[in-house]
């Protein structure tokens, strides 16, 4: 096998590994739903204090958008799925730089968006557990 021949498999198999791991773990949440196993993680806030975080609920509403079920998913944690198309759109920008290349590096965002953002999830898990009428 010439260097070319490497180089190319090579390629190949570094482009589709992002994929791969994807679709595994979208095979894993459509076989196993999380509501039926218990192998999936375990908020600890809400185990020891029983306060829903702002991120408990988001691996059934991952679940849930897989199986079609936008509602379902917004019940489970509207935050989450709210995030999600922008989530997916900066993924694919971030597998096209990956595709190039080019280095992969976080965003720097303003302190600004930063506190806004910590504002967001606190006013969201708040309003979250508050009783329900």
């Amino acid at each position: 096998m010439t260097a070319n021949g490497r180089s190319r498999i090579a390629d190949t198999l570094r482009a589709a590994t992002p994929l791969v791991i994807i679709a595994l773990a979208s095979v894993i949440l459509l076989r196993f739903p999380p509501e039926q196993y218990s192998f999936y993680p375990q908020c600890p806030i809400y185990r020891y204090l029983h306060i829903e975080c702002p991120g408990c609920g988001t691996t059934r509403a991952l679940a849930a958008l897989l199986h079609g079920h936008i509602l379902e998913a917004f019940r489970l944690n509207a935050l989450i799925t709210s995030l999600m198309p922008p989530a997916a759109i900066y993924a694919v920008l971030c597998y096209c730089r990956f595709l190039q290349g080019k280095t992969l590096r976080l965003p720097h965002l303003p302190s600004a968006a930063v506190y806004a953002a910590l504002a967001v999830a606190a006013a969201f898990m708040v309003v979250r557990n508050l009783p329900h009428i």
